[in-house]
């Protein structure tokens, strides 16, 4: 894959920053050289914070605050399609899925501003006790100050506008650290933000060591509110190291999918094969364990390995690929060290497991063991499990059998099977006929147990960046 080599700054307090060293930004896919960023560190966070604390001096009031947010959303809508060459260029995700990561975008910061519009507070009933009788009270909702944003790789643009966005619409100012693997796209969207009127420090972005950045991040008593999404390990951690903030995680998961018998088990086979393998497999939703009724397990099957098989793996700048490469060759050795673990122990390889050239095919393993990784843990690569199952006892304990909890899913044609497993599996989201990779970037979207601890979505992001504020007027 080709593309033109970018070079950027830091972008620190309206500014294009270089420090002197430079970070490379390499293809996973071919490993050419996309482009250059500018390594910061703990001096250039510090910098980054004196900046968005500076800025929050002079609150932007909420319809400027909407106004630029629709203009973000505008210039994405024009630029579409460099931003998914952007992505698709430094993250390896193919252009039909990088595309559609701009739309989603696009759709963030147009739900943020309309949350800048309407943010708002209540009414107290005062009068509803003696002691408020002769008195009115409010609420308001104030910014909670300086946020300090960490983002993943696999969804460079979508998952920063996600931090960015809300926290605008809330009125406080960002730090953003986005991942040192894919932080073009988020410099292309700080570029956008400059563009639409953004004034200087209220969007900052560090590029640099984990460590270093993080460490401000959460030492600094003006970062008010830390939001990361990633690892269980990291975010669990930040929060242990930052007990006086708001942390907000957003992290794993080993998503289930149940089909019963009575689904439509065409359908149902063709969701799990386009949403298992969907950008290799490197989404935190990603199809990942698929349980099927007995009566209809050979039916899905057959409909599910061709679709699977079907899939075009290759270059990721080709619009007809479907599946790209993981990230790293390290993510790839371990992701097959997982395959061979289940084969080994009793799994069966139904497809897959091998390379087309230094790509992971699409790989499906029929029952491995419970207590193997590929089973419980988050593949975060091209890879499924397929297992039957008698009852829907038995499904929804093998779906609640994982340490994490975002999203599930069920195919049924039974209303009562599907509020049963609405109530009954242990997630944060439960999608009934559709794959619980969907989401819908303006609902609530968020884990229970080491899934997180939060919930993302405009709406949601933004009443978790802002305090209420009791004001009480004795009549």
């Amino acid at each position: 894959m080709t593309t033109a080599v970018v070079d950027r700054g830091l972008f620190l307090d309206g500014e294009w920053v270089e420090t002197g060293a430079w970070l490379e930004v390499r293809s996973p896919y071919d490993d050419s050289l996309v482009g250059r960023v500018a390594r910061g560190g703990a001096d250039e966070t510090r910098r980054a914070v004196d900046a968005a604390e500076r800025a929050m001096r002079e609150p932007l009031p909420a319809h400027k605050r909407a106004e630029i947010l629709v203009r973000v959303a505008g210039a994405l809508g024009r630029r579409a399609d460099e931003a998914a060459r952007v992505i698709s260029a430094e993250a390896a995700k193919p252009m039909k899925a990088a595309r559609v990561e701009v739309a989603r975008a696009m759709s963030t910061y147009t739900m943020a501003a309309v949350e800048a519009r309407t943010l708002a507070g209540q009414v107290v009933p005062m009068d509803a006790s003696q002691a408020g009788d002769g008195k009115m009270a409010i609420t308001l909702r104030v910014p909670i100050g300086v946020v300090g944003a960490i983002s993943p790789f696999n969804f460079p643009l979508n998952l920063v506008a996600h931090k960015i966005a809300p926290a605008l619409a809330a009125g406080c100012a960002v730090v953003l650290k986005p991942a040192s693997q894919t932080p073009l796209s988020a410099l292309f969207l700080a570029e956008l933000e400059a563009d639409a009127g953004l004034p200087p420090g209220w969007l900052n972005v560090v590029v640099g060591s984990s460590a270093e950045i993080g460490d401000v991040l959460v030492e600094d008593e003006r970062v008010r509110l830390i939001t990361f999404t990633g690892s269980g390990a990291v975010g669990w951690k930040l929060r242990e190291r930052a007990p006086r903030k708001k942390v907000g995680l957003e992290l794993g998961n080993a998503t289930p999918v149940i089909v019963e018998a009575d689904a439509d088990v065409d359908d149902a086979a063709a969701r799990c094969a386009a949403h298992a393998f969907s950008f290799a497999g490197q989404s935190c939703i990603s199809v990942q364990r698929i349980y099927v009724q007995r009566d209809a397990y050979e039916a899905f099957k057959a409909a599910f390995l061709p679709r699977v098989e079907a899939l075009r793996v290759g270059d990721p700048a080709d619009e007809e690929t479907d599946v790209g490469p993981l990230i790293s060759r390290d993510e790839r050795a371990r992701v097959l060290a997982w395959v061979e673990e289940a084969v080994a122990r009793g799994g069966m390889l139904l497809t897959g497991g091998t390379l087309a050239g230094e790509l992971l095919r699409p790989t499906v393993v029929e029952s491995p063991p419970a207590d193997t990784q590929l089973a419980c843990d988050e593949a975060f690569g091209p890879v499924c499990t397929l297992q039957p199952y008698d009852t829907l006892d038995e499904a929804i304990a093998l779906a609640n059998g994982t340490r994490y909890g975002l999203q599930a899913g069920i195919f049924t044609r039974e209303l009562r099977t599907a509020l049963r497993a609405g109530a009954e599996l242990e997630f944060g989201g439960v999608t009934v006929n559709e794959a619980p990779t969907f989401r819908a970037d303006q609902m609530p979207y968020g884990g229970v147990k080491d899934s997180g601890n939060t919930k993302e979505g405009p709406a949601w992001a933004v009443r978790e960046m802002t305090e209420e504020r009791l004001v009480v007027v004795n009549l």
